[in-house]
């Protein structure tokens, strides 16, 4: 088959853009051919992939992902392919992956009443009804239950066209044998010691993954622990309002903040804690990521995926409504107590065996290839 994919933009290491690339290799292994439609491209294209950075221009992004749609569309019309497969909410396609929380909801729960008035309300709200009216013929991949009802509550979409996904966690992030050395290695290259603790936060997007309140919760702790603990970012992201959070906290020395990096399973190995503090998370993969590699978690209860956090008893959640002086004591428990760290190690190592987290882009392929065009 020809199966073309339609994403946005398309960077290393962003999470949507992972999956994208897993299932669309994943399909191509399977001997069918791949195109792609993208605005934005960064990073290696896969050998095989036809890849098109369609030519539009706009002052906004609304104005700019509707002509695209338009330009697509058009360019199907003269080259026909078998499925239409998108990992951005768009009119036109045969399979959505649904990656983002629904619009609709965070619009009338989230925001101002006369929001709903802006060009941008109406842009996006089009753009997701089209794929979640039951008038469209888009079968979405799933990868959170959560979100289903609010989709089902906004737009009456059929229950029959969610399709659950396992989630999707590259074996590479599980424990090596070598876990020892290359711990080892990592800390000496941080000058981390023995005493010393790492946070490490892992997420493009600082500002909805909760960068601000694990810097909070870093200058909370008690002086003697603080001076122990150093701070780890990891995103694609403008990085100048944290680090002045951090100065103006007093804890800059105590943070780096980097780029996206290939390099992920390091700095799980090489951590104690994985914080994940997030104000709206539909899955997050990273909490699972850090599990597999026996690295204990904190993350807020609205992450899509903190309930196997509770399943493997491998950290703690932070209930909703989020409170800082919860998550602050939260986190002085988890650096205070090593030995339950190591027993949440333990238990996520023994999760990670026998869990069912592997398989996303497998079972995701069988359902693109299946659905009826």
């Amino acid at each position: 088959m020809q199966l073309a994919f339609c994403l946005f933009k398309y960077f290393p290491f962003g999470g949507l853009q992972r999956d994208f690339l897993r299932i669309a290799e994943t399909c191509q292994a399977r001997g069918h051919a791949i195109r792609v439609y993208v605005l934005e491209w960064s990073g290696d294209v896969p050998a095989g992939f036809e890849l098109i950075r369609v030519p539009v221009k706009a002052w906004s992004n609304p104005r700019r992902y509707a002509k695209f749609v338009r330009w697509v569309q058009q360019d199907l019309r003269h080259r026909p392919a078998d499925r239409v497969i998108g990992f951005n909410k768009m009119p036109g396609l045969d399979l959505y992956y649904a990656a983002d929380p629904c619009y609709e909801e965070k619009a009338r729960t989230l925001r101002n009443p006369l929001y709903r008035l802006s060009g941008r309300y109406r842009h996006f709200s089009a753009f997701e009804r089209a794929v979640f009216a039951p008038s469209s013929r888009t079968e979405i991949l799933s990868i959170s239950a959560v979100q289903q009802p609010f989709f089902e509550k906004h737009y009456g979409t059929p229950a029959a066209r969610f399709h659950l996904l396992p989630p999707g966690i590259a074996r590479d992030r599980r424990v090596p044998a070598n876990a020892a050395e290359l711990r080892a290695d990592f800390r000496a290259e941080f000058g981390l010691g023995d005493e010393d603790l790492l946070l490490l936060q892992i997420g493009s997007g600082f500002k909805t993954k909760g960068l601000d309140r694990s810097l909070r919760a870093l200058a909370n702790l008690p002086e003697a622990l603080r001076q122990r603990t150093r701070l780890i970012a990891i995103g694609q992201d403008n990085p100048a309002f944290f680090q002045q959070q951090a100065r103006l906290l007093g804890v800059a020395e105590r943070v780096s903040i980097l780029p996206g990096r290939s390099d992920i399973p390091r700095f799980l190995l090489g951590a104690d804690l994985l914080v994940h503090p997030a104000y709206s998370e539909n899955t997050g993969t990273v909490l699972l990521e850090a599990l597999v590699a026996g690295l204990p978690v904190l993350a807020t209860a609205v992450c899509g995926y903190a309930h196997y956090i509770d399943e493997a008893e491998g950290g703690l959640v932070i209930p909703e409504p989020f409170a800082q002086a919860e998550m602050d004591r939260m986190l002085l428990r988890m650096l205070s107590d090593a030995e339950a760290r190591r027993r949440w190690q333990v238990n996520a190592l023994g999760f990670a065996d026998h869990a069912d987290i592997y398989d996303s882009a497998e079972r995701a392929a069988d359902l693109i290839l299946a659905t009826p065009t």
